[in-house]
């Protein structure tokens, strides 16, 4: 199958929908498939004519601050590359609603090619960065300027049973196709020592971006609360713009958090020697890097926010503590700690609950929604030409 896959955001991967779309791609291609990419990035390992980059938007005094949100730079929609990568394509998968993706979805209806979209952008996302991620007005209408795009593709990916609830309350009428983004095998269990410094500490690993709605706030806030407060050893593995608050926040903690962004292969050992995982995030379409700590076998602590997408992942309340609430999280740490036989139990389950997100289940998956969208536009070709 020839598939190209439009992405406003793509290159280093520092956030969540980097790592899907490249994950995506990489499946695909594995499976046979071959797959073009419009984004503002270039293969730099070699002069691969796959990739066609667009140049990247600007925004003039914010430019710096936007870059860093996002972890990523956008593209500029310019037309003719995005119908060079297009034309010729089975199917077109358009991973975000903006410039390139709006560009794109207009070419794709002018060459009667089939497109499908995703949902990765959470409104809530959004409004965070203007303080304003708990006014539902505000999310509403966000929900409301997506819809505006949405509306003209008969198919979505939403990467979580959650997000695809949200949208059928929104009004979505596209069909909705939960399939998760999946975990890589680089993420399994194995037998990692802790190194020296950290042998007499309980690890806690937090995997996210340095950004306001992830909450790391209330998981210092948490240990802070702990009377196990000083062998407790944070790990943010991440970057963002949000780094100093941080810092600043977690001053007083006898073990400052160990910080940065880490490579996968590296990061992939550093989760199986943790104790254990706490995603204190607000805001979560799905929060893959959960999941590629359940995979290792890593019990997780979740906030059980209505916003979040990622308290599914529990297996019973012991892994979930009440939305923001800094003190529940730390009974369920003690817990936690008070309780080594139990989490071992827990981490044979979450092992065996993990392996319906392996990443070739969720790439077939995918190309079973392609297959769809190709299949009914077919028809309606057919039924068009009959009249």
């Amino acid at each position: 199958m020839k598939i190209t896959i439009v992405a406003d955001i793509f290159g280093y991967e520092n956030n969540g929908t980097v790592k899907t779309i490249r994950r995506l791609i990489d499946g695909l291609v594995e499976k046979g498939h071959e797959v073009k990419v419009v984004s503002p990035y270039k293969d730099d390992s070699s002069e691969n004519p796959k990739y066609y980059a667009v140049k990247r938007r600007t925004f003039g005094v914010f430019d710096n601050y936007i870059t860093k949100l996002n972890g990523a730079s956008f593209g500029v929609p310019d037309k003719e590359t995005i119908r060079k990568a297009v034309e010729g394509a089975d199917v077109v998968h358009i991973v975000l609603p903006f410039k390139m993706g709006k560009a794109a979805l207009k070419i794709c209806k002018e060459l009667k090619i089939p497109f499908t979209t995703a949902f990765h952008c959470q409104p809530e996302n959004v409004s965070s960065h203007i303080f304003m991620e708990n006014s539902k007005l505000v999310n509403k209408l966000l929900y409301l300027r997506f819809r505006r795009f949405y509306k003209h593709t008969g198919y979505i990916h939403c990467p979580s049973q959650f997000i695809a609830d949200m949208l059928e309350k929104n009004n979505y009428k596209a069909k909705k196709f939960v399939i998760s983004n999946g975990v890589v095998p680089t993420y399994h269990k194995e037998e990692v020592e802790k190194p020296d410094e950290l042998k007499d500490k309980f690890v806690i690993l937090f995997i996210g971006r340095y950004s306001k709605e992830k909450r790391h706030d209330l998981l210092i806030k948490a240990v802070k609360n702990s009377k196990y407060e000083s062998k407790i050893q944070l790990i943010f593995a991440g970057n963002g713009p949000h780094e100093k608050d941080i810092k600043n926040c977690a001053k007083g903690l006898t073990n400052a958090p160990l910080m940065g962004m880490i490579p996968q292969e590296k990061l992939a050992k550093i989760v199986n020697f943790c104790d254990l995982y706490v995603h204190p995030s607000d805001v979560e379409i799905e929060a893959i890097a959960c999941l590629e700590a359940i995979t290792c076998g890593v019990v997780p602590v979740i906030n059980n926010s209505y916003k979040s997408a990622t308290k599914a992942f529990a297996l019973d309340e012991r892994s979930l503590f009440k939305q923001s609430d800094y003190k529940d999280l730390t009974k369920k740490i003690e817990y936690w700690i008070e309780h080594p036989e139990e989490k071992a139990k827990m981490s044979e389950k979450y092992l065996e609950y993990a392996k319906q997100f392996d990443i070739s289940l969720c790439v077939d998956k995918m190309v079973d929604m392609f297959k769809e969208a190709i299949a009914d536009s077919k028809k309606s070709e057919q039924m068009a030409s009959v009249k």
